[in-house]
């Protein structure tokens, strides 16, 4: 089954599963609403130093405490996707960047609180001061031959095209 509305958002018919798209799908026979489960949009930076190292931030909570990520968060609803991995670097990190531009587009299927999409730019540090901040426990720069375990498939995969695949 794919979603979990019992009933329909927009005029509470209660919702049955039909096929649509060649996929089993939970619709509305009262109005039509068909619930699409689709991935959740997310977006971060990729901020390297003047030596090459990668910033990296220590998860603070579940899913995977105590594991690092490339700085990124959820996309809020009518935001920018840009605004989105500047607001999220700063957050958790407290520096300013700058975007130079897209570095990958992943999807994540590890994550326990649903499948993700992951805009990650790359970009550079115009301000602030290097502290832990939001939902990360620390940050830090990391060589890219000596990374800390890496929370996510997704962010496993982009760090790879830095590390030849060694992440």
């Amino acid at each position: 089954m794919s979603g979990n509305f019992k009933f329909c958002p927009l005029c509470g018919v209660g919702m049955s599963e039909r096929e649509e798209g060649g996929l089993s799908r939970m619709a509305c026979p009262g109005c039509g609403f068909i619930h699409y489960h689709n991935p959740a949009p997310a977006a971060g930076i990729l901020v390297r130093d003047e030596e090459g190292r990668i910033l990296l931030v220590k998860r603070r909570f579940d899913p995977y405490r105590g594991l690092w990520t490339i700085p990124s968060g959820y996309i809020e609803y009518d935001e920018d996707v840009r605004l989105t991995a500047v607001r999220e670097l700063e957050e958790e990190t407290g520096l300013v960047v700058g975007i130079d531009g897209i570095y990958s587009v992943e999807s994540c299927f590890d994550d326990p609180r649903g499948n993700t999409l992951v805009v990650m730019y790359e970009g550079h540090v115009k301000g602030g001061r290097l502290r832990a901040g939001d939902d990360a426990e620390d940050a830090v720069f990391f060589s890219p031959g000596d990374l800390p375990p890496i929370a996510f498939d997704c962010q496993k995969k982009i760090l790879s095209l830095i590390t030849g695949g060694k992440v």
